[in-house]
């Protein structure tokens, strides 16, 4: 499949983006086709030459590294001599004064309301409507049809009237437990209206009230009979919906048919994990999706059982407050763009020399202008901002590097100065160690640090590659510079001044079909004093919302300030075997798993171009596979090979038998192509073997390079 290039100032641009930019993102923006071209072009001038200085001093600081560990016996560790090298050759920043981030025009959903956030691959126009539709969601629809309500037959097409009850029950306990009644409980409430301007609520003896009255805000209807009551906890929203004759109010004594709850407050349309983007093609469905949330115009047309549906963007919540004024609540999660880290290129654009345009600095210019559109509109963000989360950066001259991509994103589309806020990932091992300094590089864009537990693991595996034998990956949750991990990157956000003004987020739960795990193991993440966190559906932030409204996160934030900080050498301790000897059935299973998780994700990546999976692990657990865990599993096996753990021959033979298991989880897919019998024409096959076997001669152990030359090769 050949592109057709078209010459535009110093470059060659393939003709489909040099279309959808003119004919579809520049119009109404106020910016002119040779504005924008020049403008690019001129910026690449000085932009690309640092980028690949960057690279290349990642790769120097990994051969010194490298030789280090070769050089020194890991019996006798000696961490303080560690640190003491890596200050040296300048991998660890020495720390400056302490500053306050200086982030102007940020949203509410950032500031002021902590909650859920969804991460949803934006080459799907269905997911991104889904996902940024997410904001309200029914309690009762996302316990019904989850294990959170335990039954003696789970939930299914046939409605069953104990599940249904169960689901009641469990919504009035949320409800006692957080808009308490003074005297009675919700179960008995037979009747709700408003008089003059306080909430009334029957039982079948006395009119109740809220105990905190001014938790509610308002309502929908009459006074008398209303349809929806409105109330508010920790910054929250819930609606009681009221209608006596839907058939989920048939057992409810007050007719209430649902309870809607705020959930994913912000999302992150990503271009990045989540996607396979390897060409102008690509590349084009992603920015059309982004263009269209952000003019408010983006539709999915889409079959289900038999009937076409259209999604679209819902609108804005209206109800009457208290005072008998109209109001609304935003209908939609706040939208927040990742774009690709410094590393990849992509063919869409070449540059003079002919080499691919580096993809992170293409998604800062296109995205950024297909927002615009939403600066005018102010749809998305009421205050007028950009905000862009940037991952995969290798410590402060990288963050000081995308600060200055910013800069001229401004200066060729006319922005005002620190319009666009940029989100840091604090995701790669030297990014964490010199966590303080990078925020400093970008105090007055920043509004939001996020720890990735599993780049972050990958990034240890390759980093240390030459130190010996890493922990199994499960152990790897449990290793001793994790905890160090999570918390310095709270303490560090509260430090730098993030409490009430930018987030601080953790990561994803994989399990989606696990959602009573979640309920129990995620509300750690609020303790911990994050403000936000990832989850993988919309139904997953409709009851990971509920820890929202048990905890105040701000109050949290306070009393961690007062803890004491860890110490830098903590987060320096690196997760190997130390000795430890594995029996061969051990060995075999880890491989095993490791394999079934990569050609899992691998083979619809290269196959099918799906760039994030629910994939069944080895015990048939789904979870959700992107790039981050691509990364653990390759990198892991080819620690193991590299100290002989396994051998090449062992891996091989476990890949093949790996490869017929995943061919039969996906015999329903009607689009799948089986890589059993014939491994040697399978590219997807091949693919997986390659992330293995030259996994330690990747750049920082990314999976990127090669996913993206076998699916060009697939594609072609």
């Amino acid at each position: 499949m050949s592109e057709e290039y078209l010459k535009v100032s110093n470059l060659s641009v393939s003709k489909n983006l040099y279309d959808f930019i003119n004919n579809e993102a520049l119009p109404n923006s106020g910016i002119s086709s040779n504005q924008f071209w020049r403008g690019l072009s001129s910026s690449l001038e000085i932009l690309v030459p640092i980028n690949k200085k960057l690279l290349d001093d990642r790769r120097k600081l990994q051969l010194e590294i490298d030789r280090w560990h070769l050089n020194n016996n890991k019996n006798t560790f000696d961490l303080d001599g560690y640190e003491t090298f890596l200050k040296k050759i300048g991998y660890l920043k020495k720390e400056g004064p302490d500053f306050k981030i200086k982030t102007k025009n940020l949203d509410e959903e950032i500031s002021n309301i902590p909650g859920p956030q969804l991460v949803v691959p934006i080459s799907n126009s269905r997911y991104a409507l889904n996902a940024v539709n997410a904001r309200y969601q029914s309690l009762y629809d996302s316990l019904y049809g989850t294990d959170v309500i335990q039954t003696e037959e789970s939930a299914n097409e046939r409605y069953d009237p104990e599940r249904g009850l169960e689901v009641i029950k469990y919504s009035k306990k949320f409800l006692d437990k957080f808009f308490t009644l003074k005297k009675k409980s919700w179960k008995d409430v037979i009747n709700i209206k408003i008089i003059n301007k306080d909430l009334y609520l029957d039982t079948y003896k006395i009119k109740d009230q809220l105990k905190e009255p001014d938790k509610f805000i308002g309502y929908r209807g009459v006074k008398e009979k209303p349809s929806a009551i409105i109330l508010k906890n920790n910054n929250l929203h819930v609606e009681i919906i009221i209608n006596p004759s839907a058939f989920s109010a048939k057992s409810d004594p007050a007719g209430i048919s649902d309870i809607i709850v705020e959930a994913a407050i912000t999302t992150i349309c990503d271009h990045e994990d989540s996607v396979a983007g390897v060409d102008a093609e690509d590349k084009i469905n992603g920015y059309k999706n982004w263009l269209g949330l952000m003019k408010g115009d983006l539709k999915s047309k889409f079959e289900k059982k038999g009937k076409t549906y259209i999604r679209k963007l819902n609108p804005d919540r209206k109800f009457v407050k208290k005072d008998g004024s109209l109001s609304k609540l935003h209908g939609r999660a706040l939208l927040l763009n990742r774009n690709v880290g410094h590393l990849m290129t992509n063919p869409c654009i070449l540059l003079k020399d002919g080499s691919e345009i580096p993809e992170g600095i293409l998604d800062a210019f296109v995205t950024s202008l297909c927002s615009m559109h939403d600066l005018k509109l102010k749809k998305n963000s009421r205050t007028g901002s950009i905000m862009i989360v940037k991952p995969k950066q290798h410590g402060p001259e990288e963050c000081s590097f995308t600060n200055l991509i910013f800069e001229k994103v401004e200066e060729v589309l006319r922005l005002e100065k620190y319009t666009i806020k940029c989100g840091i990932m604090d995701e790669e091992r030297r990014t964490s160690l010199n966590l303080k300094e990078c925020i400093r590089e970008l105090k007055n864009r920043v509004f939001f640090i996020n720890t990735g537990f599993l780049d972050r693991t990958g990034d240890e595996i390759h980093t240390s590659m030459e130190f010996g034998p890493m922990i199994k990956k499960a152990d790897m949750k449990n290793a001793d510079w994790i905890k160090a991990y999570e918390n310095n990157n709270v303490d560090i956000g509260l430090k730098c001044g993030f409490m009430g003004i930018a987030q601080i987020g953790k990561g994803m739960f994989a399990e989606p079909d696990n959602m009573n795990k979640m309920m129990i193991e995620k509300i750690n993440h609020l303790n911990a004093g994050a403000n936000c966190a990832w989850v993988p559906s919309p139904t997953a932030a409709a009851l990971h919302s509920l820890h929202y409204h048990e905890i105040d996160i701000f109050k949290k934030q306070l009393e961690l300030k007062k803890r004491k900080k860890i110490r830098q050498k903590d987060l320096l301790k690196i997760p190997y075997a130390n000795g430890k000897k594995w029996k061969i059935e051990e060995i075999r299973n880890e491989i095993a798993n490791c394999a079934q998780s990569i050609l899992g994700y691998v083979v619809r990546w290269i196959d099918q171009g799906i760039g994030c999976s629910k994939v069944p692990d080895i015990n048939g657990v789904f979870l959700m596979e992107d790039r981050a865990t691509l990364r653990i599993s390759s990198q892991l096996i080819a620690n193991w090979l590299h100290h002989g753990i396994c051998s090449r021959k062992q891996v091989l033979e476990i890949m093949k038998k790996m490869a017929k298991v995943v061919d039969k989880q996906n015999i329903k897919d009607k689009n799948y192509q089986n890589m059993f019998p014939n491994y040697d024409k399978s590219i997807a096959f091949k693919t997986a073997c390659e992330l293995i076997f030259q996994g330690k001669a990747q750049p920082s152990g990314y999976t990127e390079p090669l996913l993206h030359l076998n699916r060009l090769i697939k594609k072609n």
